[in-house]
């Protein structure tokens, strides 16, 4: 099963995948390179990495995501209101609140949300 936390370097390199998949190993440490300025070694070693925790998978020098972008951060997200407040999205949205006040706008787009999986 995926490991769906990353260090910031890690989610660098990840939307680097993401945003140019699917690509070469080759092309991908040409990116790594470029805005990381790793080594190919480093490259591939942070791949297998991500490999082995199922984010991705490299197979005949092609990387391919088998985790989407947006479900990695779905799943992240979750990990951590039920890591962090047991679960509980309402506990959650009340510590976000009470630090940023919401504007009309952020409270009508949450509450369509709300809405929507009432449905």
């Amino acid at each position: 099963m995926a490991d769906f936390k990353l260090g910031e370097v890690e989610s660098v390199f990840a939307d680097i995948i993401w945003s140019n998949e699917p690509l070469s190993s080759r092309r991908l440490a040409e990116l790594a390179q470029e805005r990381l300025n790793w080594k190919r070694t480093t490259t591939y070693t942070v791949l297998k990495r991500l490999c082995d925790r199922e984010l991705f998978q490299n197979k005949d020098s092609i990387v391919t995501s088998l985790v989407s972008r947006e479900e990695f951060y779905a799943r992240q997200s979750e990990q951590f209101v039920e890591e962090t407040f047991q679960g509980s999205l309402p506990a959650f949205l009340a510590a976000f609140g009470s630090r940023k006040k919401l504007s009309d706008a952020e409270i009508e787009e949450l509450q369509k949300v709300i809405d929507a999986m009432r449905r």
